[in-house]
Order: structure tokens, then sequence, then C-alpha cells
């Protein structure tokens, strides 16, 4: 089993545009995964962080998985909206469906 490392350039990726396409695909992502699992969404600012915790499981389940890369914008929706059904799934695991 291979070990690869990547290195990115934080300057690149901390752009406002980036910031805002993040912001975007957690929001997005986030409100898939949480009607997907609960039915409904977590507001705005709770629909972001899901997504964007769903976006790195996503990224994970994804690496696991050896997809590729170069989605595109809606693939990345996609794949964090995966991630962010798998995140509220666990939630509601430990919140006993309250969460």
């Amino acid at each position: 089993m291979d070990i690869t490392i990547r290195t990115i350039d934080i300057g690149s990726v901390l752009q406002p545009g980036n910031i805002v396409a993040w912001l975007l695909v957690g929001l997005i992502a986030g409100f898939i995964g949480s009607v997907l699992v609960r039915g409904r969404g977590y507001g705005c600012l709770g629909n972001i962080i899901v997504g964007l915790v769903g976006s790195f499981i996503g990224a994970i389940l994804a690496s696991a998985l050896q997809w590729g890369g170069g989605f595109g914008f809606c693939g990345s929706i996609f794949i964090s909206a995966i991630g962010a059904a798998i995140f509220v799934a666990i939630l509601r695991l430990f919140t006993g469906g309250n969460g």
C-alpha cells in the first residue's frame, strides 16, 4: 500500500473566490445530505458546517476508493453530499435521532 502525501500552496487555496466556493459547496452539500438522512436541513450556518465536514469525509472516502480527482463543481457537491449524509447519520447515532 502506497501512501502519498500531497502539499498545497495555502496562499492559492485561501483566496476569496475559493473560500466562497467552499461555503457554497458546503451549503448545498450540507442541505442535500441533511435532507437525505434527516428529512430537513439544519439552517444556513448548520448546513455549511455539515457540508464542510461532509466534504472532508467525502474526500477521505473518494481517496480510499481511489476515485480520481477533477470532479468539478457538481462532482464536488456530489462527493460532499455523500460525506454530509454519512456525517448526519453518525450525528443521529450519537444523539438518538434528535441531531
